[in-house]
Order: C-alpha cells, then sequence, then structure tokens
C-alpha cells in the first residue's frame, strides 16, 4: 500500500483501544518490544517477523523464558503452544492490519487466535508496512495470497496452496486457513495491547 497516513492510522487504533507506536525501521522496533516485555516471560506466536528480528534470541540473552512452538522439537511442539499461552507476554505479528486499526488474522492450528483474545494480558503485536492495508476483503485477501501459501511451503504441508502458490479453499488436513479472526479492539482479558508499527517491509 502506497501513501500510508501513519497518524490516521494511529489515531484509529487510539479509538480502539491499542496502543500504537510507529518505528522507522525494525532496530527500533526490537528495542521497543524488548523494554515492554523487560525480565517477563514470553509466549510466541508462528511469525516470521519474530523470526527475523532476531527477538527471541534476544530475549534469551536476556534471561527472559521464551516459549516458541518454533525453537521446539516436533514431540514438544505442543507443550511449547500451551505454555505460550500462560506467559506474562504474548508476541507475535499480524497477517494484516487496516487502515481503520483492525488486525487480521488466519490460523492453521488457532494457538495466535488464543493468545491474542484470551491467553496473556499483554500482548505485543510487530507489524510492517506490507501488511497495512485498507479494508478487510484486502486484508483477507493479502493473507490468503501472501501469507498462506509461503507458509504451507516453509512447512512443508500438503496442499494446493503450497503447490500452486494460490488458495483453493481446500478441505484437507493440512488445511492453513482453519480460523480467521478480526480483532475491532482488545478483549477484556487483555490489559494492554502494544501494536508496533514499522515503516519497512517485515514478514509474510
Amino acid at each position: 500500500m502506497e501513501n500510508i497516513d501513519y497518524e490516521a492510522l494511529v489515531r484509529a487504533l487510539k479509538d480502539r483501544r491499542f496502543l500504537p507506536e510507529v518505528f522507522d525501521t525494525a532496530a527500533e522496533a526490537k528495542a521497543a518490544a524488548l523494554r515492554i516485555i523487560g525480565t517477563r516471560s514470553v509466549g510466541i506466536g508462528g511469525s516470521a517477523t519474530v523470526r527475523d528480528m532476531g527477538l527471541a534470541e534476544a530475549l534469551q540473552a536476556n534471561g527472559n523464558e521464551v516459549y516458541w512452538h518454533w525453537l521446539a522439537a516436533k514431540e514438544a511442539k505442543q507443550a511449547a503452544r500451551d505454555k505460550a499461552l500462560n506467559a506474562d507476554v504474548y508476541m507475535c505479528s499480524a497477517n494484516a492490519l487496516t487502515t481503520d486499526g483492525r488486525l487480521v488474522n488466519i490460523d492453521g492450528t488457532g494457538n495466535r487466535a488464543a493468545g491474542l483474545i484470551y491467553g496473556p494480558h499483554e500482548v505485543v503485536v510487530i507489524v510492517g508496512k506490507n501488511k497495512i492495508v485498507n479494508g478487510l476483503d484486502e486484508a483477507i485477501d493479502r493473507t490468503k495470497r501472501d501469507a498462506c501459501p509461503a507458509n504451507a511451503r516453509r512447512l512443508g504441508l500438503d496442499t494446493p496452496c503450497a503447490k500452486t502458490g494460490q488458495c483453493y479453499d481446500c478441505r484437507t488436513t493440512a488445511r492453513m486457513c482453519n480460523v480467521t479472526f478480526i480483532l475491532e479492539a482488545p478483549t477484556r482479558p487483555v490489559k494492554a495491547f502494544h501494536v508496533l508499527i514499522v515503516k519497512e517491509d517485515l514478514g509474510l
């Protein structure tokens, strides 16, 4: 999306009770995330953005307890997802952020949905400018076009989108698009919902 009005986006997010901040670089957003989290435990949802920013490694180096299924052995992945939901802070990205302040995600497992809606009481979501879109239709289109096929290929899933790069609304057990959720505002269990917006492309 060209010509993003970041001031208007911040106003829209604040009006929905999110806590937005805008950063020029991923390095600045990383420092802010580390500041927000402090010494607390962190659960992380599947996120190329978090991976590419090196946040998990930085947190571990600081001595934080980090629960992330991407770092766990195959047999321990579900336990890591479960522990992430009981951490002090939950962190991930979003598949899309609309200009009127709504966060859109599509999950295969649903752990991000649980973490963002009814998990830890504080949340940090990091969003690159490539994920900012004009409305819900564009948000879902972007996710099914750009994020889901790439993630299916990364995970080696046997889905049509992994092979062709296009969504076919498949019915396979490996399907990536099982849960589509729109956060209009933070839910009541979440006491502080930070949205860190970066003026760089980040993640899928």
